[in-house]
C-alpha cells in the first residue's frame, strides 16, 4: 500500500511523466529522418529513443497505479520492471547483432547496463511490496526510482536530439593539450 505522506509525489510524477512523453514525442518527430534512416548509426538513435520512452513509461505508470487505492503499486512495478528487462535485452542484441557494441557505443551500453540495474532493484522491491503490502521502505524505494527513471530518460532524450555534451575528462584533456600548444609555440617564438 502507498503511505498518504508519498501521495503527493506520485500525483506530481504521473504529471511529469506525461510532460515528458509528450515531449519526446516532439524530439522524435525532429530526429525523425535520423530514426529512419538505414545506416549503422540509425539504430543508435533508436535504442536511445526507445531507452528514453521505456524509462519514461515506466515512470508514468508506476506513478498512476499508486494513485490506486489498494495494493496495485506492486504488481504495475514488478509488470514493467520486467517489461523494462526485456526491452534492454532485445537493445542490446539488437547492437550485437549490426556490431554496435564498440569503445565508441560504450557510452550508451552504460545508460542500458543503468536501465537494468533500476529495473533489477524495482523488480525487487516490487516483489518486496506484494509479499508485504504494509512495506513502505520497498514503495519508498520504488519513488526514488521513479526519479532514476527521469534522469534516465531525460539524459537519453538529450543525446537523442544532439544536445550538446560536455564531459570532464575530454575538457581537462583539452585544456591540457591547449596549454602544452601553448607553450611548444612560445618556445618556437623565443630567439635562440
Amino acid at each position: 500500500m502507498v503511505p498518504e505522506s508519498i501521495h503527493d509525489f506520485f500525483l506530481a510524477s504521473g504529471s511529469v511523466a506525461g510532460a515528458l512523453i509528450g515531449l519526446l514525442f516532439v524530439a522524435i518527430s525532429v530526429t525523425a529522418g535520423r530514426l529512419a534512416e538505414a545506416e549503422a548509426g540509425a539504430q543508435l538513435h533508436r535504442v536511445r529513443a526507445a531507452g528514453a520512452l521505456t524509462a519514461f513509461i515506466n515512470a508514468l505508470t508506476v506513478s498512476l497505479f499508486a494513485l490506486i487505492p489498494g495494493h496495485k503499486i506492486g504488481p504495475a512495478a514488478l509488470a514493467v520492471a520486467a517489461g523494462g528487462l526485456v526491452f534492454v535485452t532485445a537493445a542490446l542484441l539488437s547492437l550485437i547483432r549490426r556490431r554496435q557494441v564498440r569503445p565508441g557505443t560504450l557510452h550508451d551500453v552504460l545508460f542500458l547496463l543503468a536501465l537494468v540495474v533500476t529495473f533489477v532493484v524495482q523488480l525487487i522491491q516490487a516483489v518486496r511490496v506484494i509479499a508485504q503490502p504494509g512495506d513502505t521502505g520497498a514503495v519508498n524505494t520504488i519513488a526514488v526510482l521513479v526519479i532514476v527513471c527521469f534522469l534516465i530518460g531525460i539524459a537519453r532524450a538529450w543525446e537523442l536530439i544532439g544536445g550538446p555534451s560536455i564531459v570532464l575528462t575530454r575538457e581537462v584533456m583539452a585544456l591540457v593539450r591547449s596549454h602544452q600548444r601553448s607553450a611548444d609555440n612560445s618556445a618556437d617564438e623565443e630567439p635562440p
